[in-house]
């Protein structure tokens, strides 16, 4: 891991720039068993103007009440719905589905433990592998009341080599709430693609994080690709 520098900086430049929504995952919170810091949830609330969806850590409805109280717009799960899928149904009852976004961390499979889609969902970071259909999960998720699914290829994730458009496309077949692909952006030409391929928004990190792309070249070449995007 890199250090990218302080995420309430990042947030405050990210809205400045044109991003029309961000994500906060305190990637290692599921592993570590810490709750995500709401101190710092708060504080990237307070610089920012656009929508915010926080994740990491989250385990229970207080969870995601607190991170609502501490400022989050939207609240990620992920290894916990694996782990208790009724808790997807718990805090859709409780907040209502615009709240929930289903993280899924998902990777092609195994030759010698094949799913039906071809995709299974891990769990702690991608370092614990279930056997669960991604592509069922999502399917699942978006009955028990989640209202947008962040669909993140493990394996392009880090390699800048593109979306996976073959995961998103499936999930895309399944659900017909938002979906927001992650994982493997690289270049310009990566992102359009992605939409083309069934997904609503497109997430990038490292590549913002570190100066190699900017929000407004990626919102040009989505333009001009087609793509309605905002300005």
């Amino acid at each position: 891991l890199r250090d990218a520098g302080d995420p309430v900086e990042l947030a405050r430049r990210y809205d400045a720039e044109g991003a029309d929504e961000l994500i906060f995952l305190d990637i290692t919170a599921s592993s570590g068993q810490r709750a995500t810091t709401l101190q710092a949830v708060t504080a990237t609330a307070e610089q920012v103007f656009i929508p915010l969806t926080v994740g990491g850590g989250v385990r229970s409805v207080d969870d995601v009440d607190a991170l609502l109280r501490a400022g989050a717009d939207k609240v990620g799960i992920n290894t916990a719905a694996v782990a208790e899928p009724d808790l997807l149904d718990r805090v859709a009852d409780r907040f209502g589905d615009q709240v929930l976004v289903l993280s899924i961390d998902a990777r092609r499979c195994a030759p010698q433990s094949p799913t039906e889609s071809g995709f299974e969902v891990t769990t702690h970071g991608g370092r614990t592998g279930t056997g669960i259909d991604a592509v069922a999960w999502a399917a699942e998720a978006v009955r028990r009341g989640a209202g947008e699914i962040l669909l993140n290829s493990m394996d392009a994730d880090g390699t800048k080599a593109g979306y996976d458009l073959a995961m998103i496309t499936a999930v895309r077949r399944e659900v017909s709430v938002p979906l927001i692909a992650s994982g493997g952006a690289g270049v310009l030409a990566d992102f359009a693609p992605a939409v083309s391929a069934g997904a609503d928004a497109v997430l990038a990190a490292s590549v913002l994080h570190f100066g190699e792309l900017t929000i407004k070249a990626i919102k040009d070449e989505l333009a001009e690709q087609g793509v309605t995007v905002r300005h």
